[in-house]
């Protein structure tokens, strides 16, 4: 069976080193023949990567010829999201979209309406349904084990380093510029919750603020980069990051495609990640906290924060009859409680490779297959719209201070 071919747009950090990287260790199953990204230079390291011919390495979407490939990766910036996905759905492209869908609700509501109306495989980049260890809490709360879900904690702990990088220094560091925080790093989780728990989100509040990153807060010694800052034990210094010469892959490569000590050093004297982080200007959140009643009657918690010792999601859902403890970072873990004989039950994770878990490769595969009509995609832009929409109402929750019934807010961007 002839791999399947794809047009890349947008030819950076998960454009080149996830999806790029997938297909050249997967050449059997997906093949890039194009790519779309204004940067010259991504562009042509992309192409060269792939073997592109020249006239398939363009600027624009509109330079493609028509039939370039069998299929679409949108990883381009989020604001791009609606008019580059429409671009491919109406180009007739099979399209796998990176998450957040799009970089507003309207925008996002539409691009559902526009997949229904095609007979076009579509995928959201909900990489964390294909990892081994949600599928097992959703086959364990699904079971019954649990009796009743009654209330659920899930936490999204962002690691100190990982919120200066991306939310302080970084492509979200700007609300102007990108998404709301709780979108673009929580919309995995609301949709994570909604499949675990097959029930939708019926009322919500919200409250969070960007509690930590302001220039009064910054230490009386802070220098504006860090490289010239003598602060001791800085949980945000970048040089702890970035001159970790062990360390090649993300989140180095981001800021430069020069991984020597001095391209390192070049890039931190000069660009964006190398800015002390009380006065990078960053105006997103930094801990925001989601109360949600579900339509079960059931309780629901979401909890994201930025000042995180290490990189995890952890959760708890209590049931009638037992309860699940679970763990997703570096290490993970599951165990069962039971209410009535205190038993603890440690529950046994397939192991898996690669990024998030196993979730990019997973995937990329559920895609590729649905493509080849051998099974559904993992995440339909159409099923991934409710828990964008309960994102941006948790956003406008916090924003207004009100309670969001969530069926009102989605009627709003309802066809």
């Amino acid at each position: 069976m002839a791999a399947v071919t794809a047009v890349l747009v947008g030819a950076g950090q998960r454009g080149h080193h996830a999806y790029g990287r997938w297909a050249l260790d997967h050449p059997a199953a997906l093949r890039f023949v194009a790519v779309v990204d204004p940067d010259a230079k991504r562009r042509k390291r992309f192409a060269s990567a792939h073997a592109i011919i020249d006239d398939l390495a363009v600027a624009t979407f509109s330079e493609l010829p028509e039939d370039a490939a069998d299929t679409c990766f949108v990883a381009a910036p989020d604001q791009a999201h609606h008019a580059l996905a429409s671009a491919a759905l109406e180009g007739g492209y099979h399209l796998y979209l990176e998450k957040p869908i799009a970089a507003d609700p309207a925008d996002c509501a539409d691009l559902a309406i526009r997949a229904r109306g095609t007979d076009l495989v579509t995928a959201v980049g909900h990489v964390l349904r294909t990892t081994p260890f949600f599928r097992e809490v959703r086959r364990i709360v699904q079971s019954g084990r649990l009796g009743e879900v009654v209330t659920v904690e899930h936490r999204e702990n962002v690691a100190a380093w990982h919120m200066a990088h991306s939310f302080v220094r970084g492509n979200w560091a700007v609300r102007a510029e990108s998404t709301p925080m709780i979108v673009a790093k929580c919309c995995h989780d609301f949709d994570i919750l909604r499949w675990v728990l097959d029930e939708d989100v019926t009322k919500l509040a919200s409250f969070g603020s960007l509690y930590h990153f302001h220039p009064d807060l910054a230490p009386e010694s802070a220098a504006a980069r860090c490289i010239d800052c003598n602060v001791p034990a800085c949980p945000f210094d970048a040089r702890s990051v970035y001159l970790n010469m062990a360390n090649t892959g993300w989140p180095v490569h981001v800021i430069t495609d020069d991984l020597s000590r001095s391209g390192r050093l070049a890039a931190l004297e000069s660009g964006p990640y190398g800015r002390c982080v009380y006065s990078a200007a960053s105006d997103v959140v930094d801990h925001q906290v989601v109360a949600m009643e579900l339509a079960s009657g059931a309780s629901a918690t979401l909890t994201m924060h930025g000042h995180s010792p290490r990189e995890e999601r952890t959760m708890r859902y209590d049931g009638t009859r037992a309860t699940l403890r679970g763990r997703f970072g570096a290490s993970q873990t599951i165990e069962l409680l039971d209410h009535a004989s205190g038993a603890v039950e440690e529950v046994p994770i397939a192991q898996a490779s690669g990024g998030h878990g196993g979730g990019d490769d997973g995937s990329i595969r559920r895609f590729l297959a649905a493509v080849r009509g051998q099974e559904e995609p993992g995440s339909t832009i159409d099923g991934a719209l409710e828990a964008h929409l309960v994102a941006f109402a948790a956003e406008e929750s916090r924003e207004t201070g009100s309670t969001i019934d969530v069926a009102e807010y989605r009627s709003r961007y309802s066809s």
